[in-house]
């Protein structure tokens, strides 16, 4: 018999052994591109930094940190402390049994031999393993590692090669698709050149400054220090969040030279760090007679054309005619920057009151008769087909809330003028707008003020944040807009899947959930449901095949997704918590605002220190009856035999009476109180009484006694879905 080692000591596969001896080294590496638009450079830095971190720790390649920068025309990538070769490895592989592996003369069999050869050893290097089921062959394979540069010459391009953008482009022979042409590409491991090749580009040391004025010649690189010192001194400050600092500092300190306030706004902000590599802003002016336009277009115009950022008035907090403007470089004479922000900007805000006067020429009524010729969706019909179903939801909103007669009458007037800014001159050029010009509109038609108002605030809130509509007709019309919108797609089979959502409605769900939840509005959001498919169906919308409650059903439990998600969110809510809550919800009729208040109670609850040990004897009782499958029967009080029985149905019969009292008030803390308060009694019962009684009777009028016990709990929310912490 071949001799082999034996071993009984378990070893994890592919075991990692650490080589504390190596030295380790800084990985530097940029790569030089056209300017990239400033929307694509965050995202590619946070999958640069987490997939580098990624693909080193699986080589095996130990690292202190990992960092990424990024400027318009460079992505960074730096990793301190990397270590000088792979960390050893044994990987261990189960072969045969021993029982197979050799025949009754202990000579290797052909199913040795061919395990051995596979694994590139020789009969006598296997191993045998004491395993749970008896003793196998094994294959220990050493690695001792690569030295660190041998790997990241293969783990380099592969991780460029992977970054991925909103939209990408060939401009060589090399086909590499990026999403602006690679100009130079620079690595250094050790302050070595590793030579990489990207996109047809060797790596080398040297990088590119300013390209106005960097002064146009490479730049040699050792080392990150060196990199960053030789880049500001030619114009680039490679770190995204200093350039952050120094634009907030130059901000701040023109507006404190100016008197002026900012209008503080975090997009413009990102926008003007990474379209910048060294900024310098400057405070620029347009003509005070555009002051006349909303302040909106103004605003909008500056941000979206220009990029500007628009200041007010510190004391009145309205709209200044001055603007800021961070330029990419610091000149010697920064007037022609600003002399020539100002022309461009004039050129646009001309425009902007030229679209502003003309849209005033035509009623919004009139342009609304117009809608019939926009296309909503194609398999929605028109934009006037959405704008009448969204009016005849909007009426019964209004009722359902018990509005006024002159508010319902406001908030079906704005429904049935509310898409008709869409084909204004303002809307066109900036479709952010839309709704908000359709108030200033309405307003100028001199419409009623309910009417304007709900116009504007239509598309509110815009997403997790912001405000909700502040009116009751906003309120009303933003309801119904997207209640709409849901129910159509659904009923034409466009539901999101995944991450794939390219009509948002999650976002309009979100809607719908905030503006009822932060509005109190005490509404049956089942029969709102109910009414829009009626209301979409009737219009002749050919959904496709499908049970109308299968419809229904969808989309209640497509709302009660982002219902936890704004309790996880918002509230901190436990998902084990609103799933206890919702799970007994019945679709056809349901209020938001009672179902969160009910969250809320229960997850305070939760944290009484008689709540685990209270549901570890509702579990109890819930799991006999369910298994039983036992159906509710009256208990008969001369059945009992312990006294723990006749405490237990008394207690309930009490306590049934409170609960339902507070349940009617809408005061769960207290019907919470009264389930708490069982415990006692039920831990009590269950040390006392045997269920599983001999005679049938007892145990029957048992199992009816913990039935009554299930349903009391039950009444409330399904507890059976609480996690006990800890168990």
């Amino acid at each position: 018999m071949a001799k082999l080692t034996s071993s009984t000591r378990k070893k994890p596969t592919a075991a990692i052994r650490k080589d504390s001896g190596d030295r380790v080294a800084e990985l530097l590496v940029e790569i030089g591109v056209e300017e990239l638009p400033y929307q694509f450079i965050t995202p590619a830095l946070q999958w640069l930094r987490l997939s580098a971190e990624q693909y080193l720790k699986e080589a095996r390649l130990s690292f202190t940190c990992v960092r990424t920068l990024g400027t318009p025309r460079r992505l960074v990538l730096v990793v301190d402390g990397v270590a000088g070769r792979q960390a050893g490895a044994v990987k261990e592989t189960m072969g045969p049994s021993k029982a197979v592996a050799f025949d009754s003369s202990g000579q290797p069999t052909r199913a040795a031999q061919g395990f051995a050869a596979g694994q590139g050893l020789a009969v006598t290097d296997l191993q045998i393993r004491q395993t749970p089921k008896g003793e196998y062959l094994c294959a220990v394979k050493r690695d001792e590692g690569r030295p660190a540069k041998t790997v990241l010459l293969d783990l380099l391009p592969e991780l460029i090669a992977k970054l991925s953008f909103p939209k990408a482009m060939k401009w060589n022979e090399a086909g590499v698709r990026f999403a602006r042409p690679i100009r130079w590409v620079l690595a250094l491991y050790d302050r070595q050149v590793l030579p990489i090749d990207v996109a047809g580009l060797q790596a080398q040391n040297r990088t590119w400054g300013h390209r106005v004025v960097g002064g146009g010649k490479p730049i040699v690189v050792r080392d990150f220090a060196s990199y960053c010192a030789a880049l500001e001194q030619h114009g680039v400050i490679p770190d995204p969040e200093r350039r952050r600092g120094v634009i907030e500092k130059q901000i701040e300190d023109l507006c404190r030279q100016t008197g002026f306030r900012l209008n503080t706004d975090p997009e413009l902000l990102e926008q003007a760090v990474f379209t910048t590599e060294y900024p310098f802003a400057v405070v620029g002016s347009f003509k005070p007679a555009y002051l006349d336009v909303p302040e909106e277009i103004l605003i909008t115009s500056m941000k979206e054309h220009q990029g500007f950022f628009s200041l007010r008035h510190k004391d009145t907090g309205r709209l200044v005619p001055h603007f800021i403007a961070v330029a990419n470089t610091k000149l010697n004479d920064m007037s022609l920057i600003r002399e020539g922000n100002e022309r461009v900007l004039a050129a646009r805000l001309a425009d902007a009151k030229f679209f502003w006067d003309e849209d005033r020429k035509t009623r919004l009524e009139e342009r609304a008769k117009k809608l019939s010729q926009v296309t909503f969706h194609q398999k929605l019909g028109t934009m006037a087909q959405k704008q009448e179903r969204v009016a005849t939801l909007s009426q019964a909103i209004a009722e359902a809330l018990g509005l006024s007669p002159h508010l319902a009458r406001a908030g079906r007037r704005a429904a049935e003028l509310c898409k008709a800014d869409l084909l204004s001159g303002i809307v066109g050029e900036f479709p952010t707008l839309q709704g908000i010009m359709g108030g200033h509109y309405a307003r100028h038609d001199k419409e009623d003020d309910a009417v304007w108002q709900a116009i504007r605030e239509q598309y509110l809130p815009r997403a997790m944040e912001g405000g909700i509509p502040s009116s009751d007709t906003g309120r009303v019309l933003s309801l119904a807009d997207r209640l709409d919108s849901i129910a159509a797609f659904f009923h034409v089979g466009i539901i999101p899947s995944g991450s794939e959502d390219p009509f948002a409605l999650r976002r309009h769900a979100t809607a719908v959930v905030r503006i009822l939840i932060e509005a109190g509005l005490r509404l049956d959001l089942g029969r709102l449901i109910e009414r829009a498919m009626h209301v979409v169906r009737d219009g002749g919308i050919t959904g496709v095949p499908r049970a109308e409650s299968e419809g229904h059903r969808h989309i209640t439990e497509f709302l009660f997704e982002r219902l936890r998600h704004y309790g996880r969110t918002v509230h901190g809510l436990r998902d084990d918590v609103m799933q206890a809550v919702l799970r007994p919800v019945s679709e056809a009729s349901f209020d938001l605002v009672d179902l969160l208040a009910k969250m809320r109670s229960l997850q305070a609850v939760t944290e009484q220190p008689d709540f685990d040990p209270l549901m570890v004897g509702f579990k109890r009782a819930h799991r006999l009856v369910e298994k039983e499958r036992w159906e509710h029967k009256p208990v008969d009080a001369s059945l009992f035999r312990e006294a723990a029985e006749s405490e237990l149905h008394k207690e309930l019969n009490g306590r049934r009476q409170d609960l339902n009292r507070s349940m009617q008030a809408g005061d769960y803390g207290k019907a919470l109180d009264q389930l708490v308060a069982l415990k006692p009694t039920i831990d009590a019962f269950f040390t006392a009484v045997l269920v599983n009684a001999e005679d049938p009777a007892l145990r029957g009028n048992r199992l009816s006694l913990l039935k009554d016990v299930d349903d009391l709990f039950m009444g409330f929310a399904d507890f059976s879905q609480i996690v006990v912490q800890g168990s």
